[in-house]
């Protein structure tokens, strides 16, 4: 199902699911990635996440998307996986729900946005936005009134980009997201409310 398209990129955005495990795949490449995550690091305690770096991982993720479970969006350019922004309920991340710092707000339900993944070559280019965009139609297709954000304030002009897994606050802000907490310097909270926030559905 296509969520959302951007025809002067030719850039296309879909729901991660079983037929595009090889493009998942393709996108992460060998190393996972970052050092064989496969974006598990928020669902699994530290311990076990280092336990099961790498293939272990892979294989996680790969049951979380057969049984059909909420992972994330894929982006294609010219028909290529270039992108992935990460977004399930929050309580599918348990070092989320275990963090001081991003800690909940208030007992909303919320789906979070926990990382994004860009081709190299795409990076820094406005891609992690158009993945938002994306993100903001897969959240209101399921209903779902609040979506939160945890990027990552910048401290330089050439800051990694491991550094910005999570994402920028400018990135945020040009999907619409806003601040509405801030317990560290660097790590705000920010809030994206759907049009189903507005209509009373799920009340």
């Amino acid at each position: 199902m296509l969520l959302y398209s951007n025809k002067e990129l030719d850039l296309e955005i879909y729901p991660l699911d079983s037929t595009r495990w090889n493009d998942f795949e393709i996108l992460f490449g060998e190393r996972g990635a970052c050092g064989g995550c496969w974006c598990m690091s928020w669902r699994l305690k530290r311990s076990d996440f280092e336990r099961q770096k790498g293939n272990q991982n892979r294989m996680a993720m790969k049951t979380l998307v057969e049984q059909n479970r909420k992972t994330g969006v894929l982006a294609y350019m010219n028909n290529e996986p270039i992108g992935w922004c990460a977004v399930a309920p929050r309580e599918e991340y348990s070092r989320l729900e275990n963090s001081r710092v991003l800690k909940r707000i208030d007992n909303e339900l919320v789906w979070s946005v926990t990382c994004f993944f860009i081709a190299k070559y795409l990076r820094r280019k406005g891609i992690s936005t158009e993945l938002l965009n994306g993100v903001i139609k897969y959240c209101e297709l399921n209903n779902v009134k609040i979506i939160e954000g945890y990027p990552v304030v910048p401290y330089g002009d050439q800051v990694p980009d491991a550094f910005e897994w999570t994402g920028i606050p400018s990135a945020f802000e040009k999907a619409g997201f806003v601040e509405v907490e801030r317990r560290s310097k660097s790590k705000p909270i920010m809030r994206y409310y759907t049009v189903h926030a507005n209509r009373g559905i799920n009340d």
